[in-house]
């Protein structure tokens, strides 16, 4: 178990508040809880966030080029629903095939370390060792050390996975990788597209139908990005405008090709 609260380690640390640091490396009889809630927080949130943003810029993208072409506007309806079924579906099976690959890995590359450390535990020892030698321990001290993981088999091939081959245990499910892909990029994949579909249903907002999509797909970016900061600790505005512009470079960009190209739709 570990003895910081992480939660408090870092924003100790976004602070260089020295007093908070100690204080989160104190014992707590509610440690464990903590420690939990960290590492569940973020689970599935770069899923999330990536999805997302994918999911947003492919139906602006579609809805830019249209707007660039002036084409008829139920065409961003037949093209940006498409997308958002077919770019999601691809990119959450990707999602999925990836990770389970990578689950699949991590696995055979484990069951072979466990094997060498019951079969060849002299040689595993070593390994160690010259990892540790060669960040800058004594021959002393790395033996000392690798002796002392020794003793316990799954902290030892755990060590191994990490220092020898750069694996770092992973409980994510594929599955619910995929799931939270595909969620999240119909989700704000399809609030570029919605000013269409409201139009739809009021006419009014028929020549404001691009504007309220760039608001939309804008606040979309600017939210995702502010999101990241979870994951990143940066300050949540500056994320959400990095965000903001990196997505308004796409967009544009398809704006662009539609106005060039919108004499070949006719």
């Amino acid at each position: 178990m570990l003895t910081r609260r992480l939660d408090e380690a870092k924003e100790a640390w976004k602070r260089k508040d020295m007093e908070a640091t100690r204080r989160a490396h104190q014992p707590s009889q509610s440690i464990g809880a903590e420690e939990k809630h960290t590492t569940t927080r973020g689970k599935y949130l770069k899923s999330i966030i990536y999805g997302g943003l994918d999911g947003t810029i492919t139906t602006f993208a579609a809805a830019a080029g249209v707007a660039g072409a002036s084409l008829p506007a139920g065409i961003v309806l037949i093209v940006g629903l498409a997308n958002l079924l077919a770019d999601g579906l691809s990119m959450s099976i990707g999602d999925y095939l990836s990770s389970k690959s990578e689950d699949e890995y991590e696995a055979a590359e484990r069951a072979r370390e466990e094997w060498e450390v019951e079969n060849y535990p002299e040689g595993e020892k070593m390994e160690l060792e010259e990892i540790y030698q060669a960040r800058g321990m004594s021959r002393e001290d790395a033996h000392a050390a690798v002796e002392i993981i020794a003793k316990d088999k799954k902290a030892w091939v755990d060590t191994m996975m990490v220092e020898e081959l750069g694996i770092m245990p992973s409980n994510e499910s594929p599955i619910a990788n995929a799931l939270a892909t595909f969620i999240s990029f119909a989700l704000f994949g399809f609030l570029p597209i919605s000013a269409y579909v409201f139009a739809l249903f009021i006419p009014a907002l028929d020549t404001l139908r691009f504007t309220l999509a760039c608001l939309l797909t804008g606040a979309t970016l600017f939210g995702l990005g502010a999101l990241k900061t979870i994951l990143t600790g940066k300050k949540w505005f500056k994320s959400g405008l990095e965000m903001l512009l990196v997505g308004g470079v796409a967009a544009s960009a398809a704006y662009i090709v539609g106005m060039l190209l919108g004499g070949l739709a006719g």
